[in-house]
């Protein structure tokens, strides 16, 4: 095969600005908010509410790093890839030098380690929450934590079953639904707690700066200070197994190079170069190219932005509302006790929580075994290409992996902080710092007139930098908590 032909852009971003051109380019909002809504779960409704709740608005400065870092440049430099060479990244990380394929086993092996962990602080305050809601029809006698832990093993296996049917499409159509109820919600409950927005401003640009912590912090943030401010900046944008799909997923939109009518053509000669060779050099093509790509900035930079209007949300009602009443959280009664908050402001703000809280989780979990699956899938395909790897197949044995080994965690009754700061360490630091190296690594692959701008390379730097340290806090952090 002889360098590629690629067309002229076709539909909306082949046509000049206007109106029209602008909505039908907030259109192509999908993958990246599917990214967003998975990593609001735990991080955002729990972790992040907690550290504003003790460190007031002086984190926000983590928050709005941790979007940039996370939403816009490993997002769009690890899906940026596919899009212009056509290739799944696994099919290119396999070739690393090494046994072939440590990478992506050491990737899975990660996430099926954290992947348990990060289920049960997302699902047992749910089932916290559901308990305190049906406490009145549930028989008297019963121990709580019995019942905790019941509501919540159900909520789990809900959640998979209802992620085993789940396609793609309808994932997506499902997730945008999720982050426009999220916006919604969390800025209007935002307005109606008055909260100081000069100091929120100060306290987002403000890098650096760590508030003192007061007397009714946490004992366990009071006495691991960096594995905490480790795990609250990992959690914030989730783990690394959404951004891996999210590759996947733009060649399931074709923007890119992945809408070329000789896709498969191109794939299977890419599968046995070892450079992209099959790019062309003419400087009109190579213009093309970039703005096929177009659809793939916008998804990008409009997914960040919910995921830090969101996010940012929430720590700002917990500076603005938990802050002055000195509001301790500890257990798995988080959920219940911000209600318990929310409703000494105004009762309307009860139900908005509700809304938001369980259709932030509920849309987190129920999207997780199409991500593993897809992820799997591409891996071991990769490392064993000579096998058959059955997507439908891979997700149930996932799915009945999750089940077993949450509900060990969950009648166990371990404590939230160690599973947060454990996975928070592995997929949520180590392994999202490990892929951001590769994602570089990627881009250098490219042919020099394809790869990225040269900004956006600086700022891909800094950010693995910013990973790598945050890796390196947070496993100092668990390392000195487990030492004793």
């Amino acid at each position: 095969m002889n360098k590629v032909e690629i067309p002229p852009p076709e539909g909306v971003f082949a046509q000049s600005w206007s109106l029209k051109k602008l909505l039908g380019m907030l259109a192509v909002f999908g993958p990246a908010a599917i990214v967003a809504s998975v990593a609001i779960g735990a991080g955002e409704t729990i972790v992040v509410v907690r550290a504003g709740a003790w460190a007031g608005y002086g984190l926000l400065w983590m928050v709005l790093l941790s979007c940039l870092v996370k939403g816009v440049f490993f997002t769009y430099l690890i899906g940026r890839y596919t899009a212009v060479s056509g290739e799944l990244i696994g099919h290119r990380l396999v070739r690393l030098p090494g046994p072939r394929g440590w990478l992506l086993l050491t990737i899975l092996l990660f996430e099926m380690i954290g992947a348990p962990l990060a289920w049960v602080p997302v699902s047992k305050p749910c089932g916290d929450l559901f308990h305190f809601l049906l406490r009145d029809m549930l028989p008297a006698g019963e121990e709580e934590v019995f019942w905790e832990n019941a509501i919540t093993s159900a909520f789990i296996a809900l959640a998979l079953l209802f992620g085993i049917r789940l396609s793609f499409e309808r994932l997506e159509k499902q997730q945008l639904l999720i982050c426009g109820i999220l916006v919604t919600g969390t800025i209007a409950g935002t307005l109606i707690v008055r909260p100081d927005f000069i100091a929120a401003l100060v306290g987002t640009f403000r890098f650096g700066d760590l508030p003192p912590f007061p007397e009714w912090a946490p004992a366990d943030t009071v006495a691991h200070p960096l594995l905490t401010l480790g795990t609250t900046f990992g959690y914030v944008g989730g783990g690394v197994i959404s951004y891996i799909a999210y590759a996947n997923w733009v060649g399931l939109h074709k923007w890119g190079l992945t809408g070329h009518q000789d896709i498969e053509a191109i794939r299977d000669r890419a599968s046995r170069s070892e450079t992209i060779d099959y790019l062309p050099d003419d400087p009109q093509q190579i213009h093309h190219l970039r703005q096929r790509v177009a659809p793939l900035r916008w998804d990008v930079a409009l997914g960040a932005l919910v995921l830090f209007i969101v996010t940012g949300a929430f720590m700002i009602s917990g500076a603005a509302v938990l802050f002055p009443l000195e509001t301790r959280f500890e257990g798995w009664n988080l959920l219940t006790h911000q209600a318990h908050v929310w409703r000494q402001i105004h009762p309307s703000l009860v139900w908005i929580y509700y809304v938001c809280i369980l259709a932030a989780l509920w849309g987190t979990l129920q999207a997780l075994p199409e991500i593993y699956a897809r992820v799997a899938q591409e891996f071991l395909a990769a490392r064993w290409p000579d096998r058959t790897w059955e997507y439908q197949a891979i997700k149930r044995v996932i799915c009945l992996y999750i089940f077993a080994t949450t509900m060990i965690i969950v009648w166990n009754n371990i404590p939230f902080d160690i599973l947060t700061q454990i996975a928070g360490f592995l997929i949520a630091n180590l392994a999202i710092a490990i892929m951001m190296v590769a994602a570089i690594y990627l881009n250098f692959k490219l042919p020099a007139s394809y790869r990225t701008r040269a900004w956006v390379l600086i700022g891909a730097v800094l950010s693995t930098v910013v990973l790598i340290a945050s890796s390196a806090v947070s496993g100092w952090g668990l390392l000195g908590k487990l030492a004793g």
